[in-house]
């Protein structure tokens, strides 16, 4: 690992000065790359920089120790000082451990957030827009920006179809393991027998596509419909043909968008959602002698896996990939997500380190 660790330490530093250099604001996308790498080292390098310097403080510490002969005040100081450097050095050697772990080159990007009513009529969409308020207020609370893309409202409230892009720091590391299929378990209003109905909903977090070279698509390969939205989008939409439908020929793939006034940017819309769903299905189709080991972590991430039951007579949310069982869905379902998202991510986190300290 030292040398791994060296080896980033000098990464950085040539980083560092090729930044400094003032030709390297001749070219800003060059620069930008730059400047995205040495953030990425920046972490591991600074902790590294720390361990080195404990590291020599302590055999500083250590040596005054055995040179303190019968002065006790001494003795005593210098054994804080190896006591104190030595909890540094643990902490910092877990952390670097931390640091090291393969890296997801999606962790950075934002998200295309996709909530579907599934099993249960009426009540699975009133759940798909509680599940789609839940992740609005959980972004709200972290600063990130929800604009939403398109929506197909159903008769009683909620959503048969919600699509919202989710921009800010760290969105898809933060909430890629909340794709699959959402169980919800309460009483609904319409119910007069107070019998609890069971519904679910499908989530999918998808990656947004960079929109330099990372997912090329022919204009050969579309075929664009524009028509006459309907449903609650305002009265403009019965007068204009602005709706955009967009069909990927090659994967069949469809993307539609009704929501903004102008065609053109219904059309970017969706053609922003259409990229995001090819870089999945790419992704998905490179990724799958992977899919044992994400499974023996946090489940296979398939739309068609059951992940989450929401529990309303209990007032319990359980995560069934982790056995994590909290009685707090009032808060999880207002937003605050930390008190499942943290566990998850550690539980991760934790099996991979594992991982690492079983192939040395």
């Amino acid at each position: 690992m030292k040398d791994k660790l060296d080896s980033i330490l000098r990464q950085h530093d040539e980083l560092t000065a090729q930044m400094s250099d003032p030709s390297a604001y001749d070219d800003m996308a060059v620069y930008q790359r730059l400047v995205k790498e040495s953030a990425r080292l920046e972490p591991i390098a600074k902790a590294w920089r720390r361990a080195l310097q404990v590291e020599e403080e302590l055999e500083g510490a250590q040596q005054m120790l055995s040179e303190a002969g019968q002065d006790e005040e001494l003795r005593e100081m210098a054994r804080d000082e190896v006591k104190l450097l030595s909890a540094e050095r643990e902490e910092l050697e877990e952390r670097l451990q931390l640091l090291l772990l393969p890296r997801d080159p999606n962790d950075e990007k934002n998200i295309i957030l996709e909530v579907r009513a599934g099993a249960g009529g009426d009540e699975a969409s009133l759940f798909a827009g509680d599940l789609f308020r839940m992740y609005s207020r959980f972004a709200e609370k972290k600063g990130w920006r929800v604009e939403l893309m398109s929506s197909s409202d159903s008769d009683t409230g909620g959503y048969k179809e919600v699509v919202a892009s989710v921009s800010g720091e760290a969105v898809y590391s933060t909430l890629k393991f909340e794709g699959g299929v959402h169980r919800v378990q309460r009483v609904p209003a319409t119910e007069s027998q107070g019998r609890i109905h069971t519904s679910t909903c499908t989530v999918a977090i998808l990656p947004e596509a960079d929109d330099v070279d990372e997912i090329e698509i022919n204009e050969g390969d579309l075929r664009i419909d524009t028509y006459r939205a309907s449903g609650a989008g305002g009265q403009h939409v019965n007068r204009t043909d602005s709706a955009i439908r967009i069909t990927h020929l090659p994967t069949g793939t469809v993307v539609a968008c009704q929501d903004e006034r102008s065609q053109h940017k219904n059309k970017a819309r969706a053609m922003k959602v259409l990229k995001a769903r090819l870089l999945d299905q790419a992704q998905s189709a490179a990724h799958t002698e992977r899919t044992d080991e994400r499974r023996s972590m946090v489940g296979t991430g398939d739309r068609s896996e059951r992940i989450r039951t929401y529990n309303f007579p209990q007032g319990r949310v359980t995560d069934h990939r982790i056995g994590l069982s909290l009685y707090n869905l009032t808060d999880v379902i207002n937003g605050a997500l930390e008190a499942v998202v943290d566990p998850l991510r550690a539980h991760v986190q934790a099996s991979l380190l594992e991982a690492q300290r079983r192939e040395g």
